[in-house]
């Protein structure tokens, strides 16, 4: 992704990776190792995205929007709504309800009632209250072009997330779509996410 956006120029077009990890805990540039509470034999790698620790493995749909932000005339802050709006959309085809959190990028689901419509708590104040994380944001942005993106979990082995602090929130709870009674398959979602990102992302 680095080599992609060092080397692009404005003629570049956009593209969007979609993709599956092996087990690794990736590092945000102000990530605090304190986050790491054990990783059990699970690599770390250090990164340069926005936020801190955070788990990819099989079963989770990461897409890495690599988007020139001029051209699609958009400041960061859009770019990180855009993003979510497109987390929020490909879970309602399932039927779930995400959230946003402000001060705390990712979609966010109730855990009591993952399906309804009730509103949540306005900020990570509320210490997460009855929410659930189904989805991380991480993005770096080098002259203007966007690289890093968003991880959305369909089926995974949630394990690993209680070895960490997720992105720095202590006894934050992780879920995926199959924790929530979502059948579905890995490629179908990231047909839906990469759909829904080439349609609010590439002019």
């Amino acid at each position: 992704m680095r080599a992609f956006t060092e080397s692009r120029t404005e003629a570049t077009a956009d593209e969007i990776w979609l993709c599956e990890h092996p087990p690794v805990y990736t590092q945000g540039i102000a990530g605090r190792p304190e986050h790491v509470l054990d990783a059990h034999g699970i690599p770390i790698v250090p990164t340069n995205r926005g936020g801190q620790v955070t788990y990819h493995g099989p079963g989770q749909v990461v897409a890495y929007p690599l988007v020139d932000l001029r051209r699609l005339g958009v400041y960061i802050k859009e770019f990180v709504y855009r993003l979510e709006h497109c987390l929020i959309k490909t879970l309602e085809i399932e039927g779930v309800t995400g959230h946003r959190v402000a001060g705390a990028p990712g979609i966010y689901v109730r855990l009591d009632d993952p399906f309804g419509h009730a509103g949540v708590a306005a900020s990570p104040d509320q210490a997460f209250r009855g929410l659930g994380k189904i989805a991380a944001l991480g993005i770096k942005v080098s002259r203007h072009c966007t690289y890093h993106g968003v991880a959305l979990n369909v089926a995974m082995d949630l394990q690993p997330f209680s070895w960490i602090n997720p992105c720095g929130y202590e006894g934050l709870k992780t879920v995926d779509l199959a924790t929530l009674g979502v059948s579905t398959g890995w490629s179908t979602v990231a047909q839906r996410l990469g759909d829904k990102l080439a349609s609010h992302l590439m002019p």
